[in-house]
């Protein structure tokens, strides 16, 4: 039985990836400082998974705190993050604490560990707007976005420590993934969850931007599978990998859909664009396949589906 460290693991992805382990009957330990993520989401239908999981509230910007959940563990998979581009462009130096010096403390206590690996959550946010899709992972990256820097700096660091230390590390470029847990009542919401509380209480939501921009959407399943793929495919350790599912759809595209399966015919309402926000996005998953022996395995409308049934069993 290994041992794992989920940062963030309260949150919407890393709570995922909790639950998989749990019932892998692996040992988890969740690291979450509770400022974004929920006790709820580490709330399992099995019970008797409980006893393989501590939970210790701490912040990754406490390098003490990091290197006490870091002990004993052999897999640490890092999603304690500040994830929203709207946030981080309105407070850069919090950006920079959390997403840089955080990861900067995860991969110094992982090194004193003597952990076998370290996983990192990127995001598809360091391409910035680049027309030359698919994207792959040897585009220059461009960030928009304090968000989209910090990033991009937790990968770097990821790099330098396998480089120069020898410390495993794998860093997952996530497109714009989206499943139950998503929290669809903050502020800083990613589309797919608004779209779908509001229109389960009968609202139009609201699409900034025209709605002909394009993103890859990625079903939380399918980036859990990648998270444990990456803890185990050697060919992965000190690249950098898209996580995807290789295709797009416009956000007009997504409400279609959505209303098509809720069965709802109410029209969006329409704000201007967002500061930061990128127009175009897709991923060239070609690399994921080959060192990961990824591939999606729950489709587009599929996830919509038990998206929407976990909101609905919930309204």
């Amino acid at each position: 039985m290994a041992a794992y460290l989920v940062t963030g693991g309260a949150g919407f992805i890393g709570s995922h990836i909790v639950e998989m382990l749990l019932e892998r009957r692996e040992r988890v330990r969740v690291l979450d400082n509770f400022s974004s993520g929920k006790r709820e989401n580490l709330q399992f239908q099995n019970h008797a998974q409980v006893p393989n999981l501590e939970v210790v509230e701490g912040d990754v910007r406490d390098l003490d705190a990091v290197r006490q959940a870091t002990s004993g563990v052999d897999y640490i998979l890092h999603h304690a993050a500040l994830v929203s581009v709207a946030q981080s462009m309105a407070d850069p130096l919090m950006a920079h604490e959390m997403n840089a010096t955080g990861t900067l403390n995860v991969l110094l206590a992982a090194r004193e560990a003597g952990a076998k690996r370290v996983v990192l959550a990127s995001s598809a946010a360091v391409y910035g707007d680049n027309d030359d899709l698919p994207l792959k992972e040897t585009a220059a990256p461009r960030p928009l976005s304090p968000y989209a820097a910090s990033k991009l700096a937790g990968e770097a660091y990821c790099r330098m420590f396998y480089a120069a230390y020898g410390l495993p590390t794998v860093c997952l470029r996530y497109f714009n993934v989206f499943g139950p847990r998503q929290d669809p009542n903050s502020q800083y919401a990613a589309a797919i969850p608004k779209f779908i509380a509001a229109l389960l209480r009968g609202e139009p939501p609201t699409i900034y931007g025209d709605g002909t921009q394009s993103r890859d959407f990625v079903y939380v399943a399918n980036v859990v599978q990648a998270n444990l793929l990456a803890c185990e495919k050697n060919d992965a350790i000190g690249k950098v990998v898209n996580i995807a599912c290789g295709d797009r759809r416009t956000l007009l595209d997504l409400y279609r859909d959505l209303t098509a399966l809720i069965g709802t015919a109410l029209r969006p309402v329409f704000a201007p664009a967002r500061a930061g926000d990128v127009k175009h996005s897709m991923a060239a998953i070609d690399q994921a396949k080959q060192v990961l022996d990824y591939q999606p395995q729950v489709e587009w409308r599929d996830g919509l589906r038990h998206t929407i049934q976990w909101y609905t069993d919930r309204s």
